[in-house]
């Protein structure tokens, strides 16, 4: 199985590359579920050139998260594994031209301080946003007796072996 699976780690640190200050947590981001939810989309809403939140972003995730997309590559399944700082080096070139990234379902499931979310989305790219793109993101989220936390995000763009399942549409 793992002959067939290409997997990217790039949880490398690159110093200098695009800079993330160090900010509180808004209240109102990680408080409630839904708020952690508008923020985790809010954050990556710009139009081209738009001042980034990045700093924001990170305040939502714990301090060793990691984001991992599934995706294909040669036909193969790939998976792309990153760190927060790699994310933003990595996807800073796409938002420049303008990335919109709207939550259109979710399915939540819960235990005690541990919940699942299923988030399915939609994303508009490029100056004119004529890019569009569903997907779902999966996300693990724990909370601490006082804010809720990000654990793991992992995505899967749909694509036409991958149509996203009828639970997971509005």
């Amino acid at each position: 199985m793992l002959g067939l699976l290409l997997i990217t780690t790039a949880c490398v640190r690159r110093p200098g590359r695009v800079p993330v200050a160090t900010v509180p947590a808004r209240p109102e981001d990680v408080g409630t579920l839904d708020g952690l939810m508008k923020a985790f989309y809010e954050v990556v809403n710009l139009e081209p050139e738009a001042p980034r939140q990045w700093s924001r972003d990170r305040t939502l995730y714990i301090p060793d998260i990691r984001f991992v997309s599934i995706g294909q590559a040669q036909g193969r399944p790939q998976v792309d594994v990153w760190d927060h700082q790699a994310l933003v080096d990595a996807t800073e070139p796409m938002v420049q031209t303008g990335f919109h990234e709207t939550e259109i379902h979710r399915v939540t499931r819960g235990y005690g301080n541990i919940v699942h979310i299923f988030s399915t989305y939609e994303t508009q790219r490029g100056l004119d946003r004529a890019k569009r793109d569903r997907g779902v993101n999966s996300l693990q989220l724990y909370f601490d007796g006082s804010r809720w936390w990000v654990a793991s995000v992992t995505w899967q763009s749909e694509d036409a072996a991958h149509p996203i399942p009828q639970d997971l549409l509005p």
